[in-house]
């Protein structure tokens, strides 16, 4: 998957934003102000880090060895760095997407996933 179909896929989701809270080659998409997807745009070939479910992160990175490996900079335990200019299914990488979307929206509080709900 290009950067750019990553880029156009998370910022279709309801809620989301996109910013350069740390440096001006890291992008980050939030849905209403929580990081689900962090881009290192400098980053050859380009990977991204979703947020996972601990039990599903081992499952992921043993069947993509080297493809989905413990996130960078992040809690190896919840997120995954998704190399996504690779073989990956575009599928399989927008079911992460949607995965990490979906963990970030559940542990919203109730007025805020109110809020994306009226959106």
């Amino acid at each position: 998957m290009h950067i750019e179909d990553f880029r156009n896929y998370c910022l279709s989701k309801k809620g989301v934003t996109e910013s350069f809270p740390f440096d001006e080659h890291t992008l980050v998409f939030k849905v209403m102000g929580k990081m689900f997807a962090i881009c290192g745009l400098e980053r050859i070939p380009s990977q991204v880090n979703l947020k996972c479910d601990p039990d599903r992160s081992v499952e992921l990175r043993t069947q993509f060895d080297g493809l989905i490996i413990p996130g960078w900079h992040m809690s190896k335990l919840h997120w995954n760095t998704v190399i996504i200019e690779s073989n990956l299914p575009p599928k399989l990488i927008t079911e992460l997407i949607d995965h990490s979307y979906d963990l970030v929206v559940s542990g919203l509080t109730k007025k805020l996933k109110e809020e994306l709900k009226n959106l």
